[in-house]
């Protein structure tokens, strides 16, 4: 599990590692019943406080994202999948507010954009047929 947190944005830390840990689960990179590190390990590996890895864990257990199991860890919890699709909707929707920002500075109408993103999914969808038909 990659997560890297940056001290100069002002977001703090605790809610860097829910943020991170929420994009992993919606994105599928982290599925129901992975395992998430020990507080202590992700701690020492992001050189901070395990406090502050316990508060995040406690933020995505208050969230249903993760589940505790006495003794066993901290895992993806199986509830996780309504708040993967909200996550991912979230996450697409800010990535669209940006796309729509630049193209707005660049002088560019929707109209435009929306063929730009036909065309590139059009191109995506041939580049996978290519792929599917090589193996």
């Amino acid at each position: 599990m990659q997560i890297h947190i940056n001290t100069r944005d002002g977001v703090p830390i605790y809610l860097q590692v829910v943020s991170q840990v929420k994009h992993l689960v919606a994105s599928g990179r982290l599925s129901a019943g992975d395992e998430l590190p020990a507080i202590r390990v992700l701690a020492e590996q992001l050189l901070v406080n395990p406090n502050t890895i316990a508060r995040a864990y406690r933020e995505l257990e208050q969230a249903g994202v993760v589940e505790k199991r006495r003794t066993a860890g901290t895992f993806i919890s199986a509830d996780g999948s309504p708040l993967a699709r909200k996550e991912r909707m979230k996450i697409l929707s800010e990535r669209v507010d940006q796309l729509l920002v630049e193209a707005h500075q660049m002088n560019l109408t929707l109209d435009e954009v929306i063929k730009l993103v036909h065309q590139r999914e059009s191109s995506l969808r041939s580049l996978k047929k290519q792929g599917e038909s090589n193996v």
